[in-house]
């Protein structure tokens, strides 16, 4: 027997195409990605997570010399609006990326870890958390759910 997963998501043509909640929160993530410390790389990376409350936690990737020791944005922002506001559910994820080096003209998404650790807070709230991936220019993709793009996602049943 074999069976299919596939992933839904909308295409906007621009930033200016979403609705202004979601351009308000992509336009968050731009401003932390200025602040991202990636002098290795040269790959800036800004995150920014919307809550219920309707405050916003932003982060940006944290590179070290010790190349494992660095922390993404995605789970830098999640993991602070984890210790900040324990308990509040999280309604969306802007995520975007630019580079010293090149033009990032297609959406970044999010390394296995980061999903993996973003998952985690969508099976504990038990509702669907939005996401949205841009790159510096070019189109953005509005995907419903993180369990959409880590399906048979690891779990707490597993332990």
């Amino acid at each position: 027997m074999k069976k299919q997963i596939t992933v839904e998501y909308e295409v906007f043509p621009s930033l200016e195409r979403l609705a202004q909640e979601d351009m308000s929160l992509m336009k968050q993530a731009v401003l932390a990605r200025a602040n991202a410390y990636a002098p290795y790389s040269s790959f800036h990376v800004g995150a920014a997570v919307l809550l219920e409350n309707g405050k916003v936690v932003v982060g940006n990737n944290q590179e070290n010399a010790s190349y494992p020791s660095g922390l993404c944005a995605e789970r830098v922002a999640i993991f602070q609006a984890g210790a900040i506001y324990p308990g509040v559910k999280i309604k969306a994820v802007a995520i975007t990326a630019t580079s010293k080096n090149y033009a990032v003209k297609e959406p970044a998404a999010p390394c296995g870890n980061c999903r993996q650790a973003m998952i985690e807070y969508e099976q504990k709230q038990k509702e669907p958390i939005s996401i949205l991936l841009m790159g510096e220019i070019g189109e953005v993709l509005k995907i419903s759910s993180l369990s959409d793009i880590l399906p048979l996602a690891f779990n707490s049943s597993f332990l």
